[in-house]
């Protein structure tokens, strides 16, 4: 039996285990100064009828949020299958990233590989930093 928490982890990668962390799968996170709007006014700048209970796609994106979104979907939040959605989630890491705010990527990677865990079908995330573990 392996004990792993992101403390652990944190100190395996040699990356900080300090900042926000918020990890919601279907619903806008809920963090000061975090408005779902005001994210949603930058990514999608020439729609004025944006909203938040939207499907959220890549294809209105520029090429600096679509390049910033595929960072997040292959090394961030890796996800499986399709690319041409945005979840709420990666919208968040966007604004943080975006925005300079410090997220806990050690929690944010121990939540995704549980989840991962839990499901019936699910790709194996982070696997190459699994590796040095």
């Amino acid at each position: 039996r392996i004990y792993l928490d992101a403390r652990i982890l944190a100190s395996i990668l040699h990356i900080p285990h300090t900042g926000i962390y918020v990890f919601e799968h279907k619903k806008w996170p809920e963090v000061e100064g975090f408005h779902p709007n005001q994210i949603l006014s930058i990514l999608y700048p020439n729609d004025p009828n944006i909203h938040p209970n939207m499907a959220l796609t890549t294809n209105r994106l520029s090429v600096d949020h679509r390049l910033l979104h595929h960072l997040i979907v292959h090394q961030i939040l890796p996800t499986g299958g399709g690319y041409a959605k945005l979840s709420r989630m990666q919208v968040f890491i966007m604004w943080c990233i975006l925005s300079k705010i410090e997220f806990c990527f050690p929690l944010l990677m121990l939540k995704t590989m549980v989840r991962a865990f839990s499901q019936k079908k699910s790709v194996l995330p982070y696997g190459s930093i699994l590796t040095l573990v």
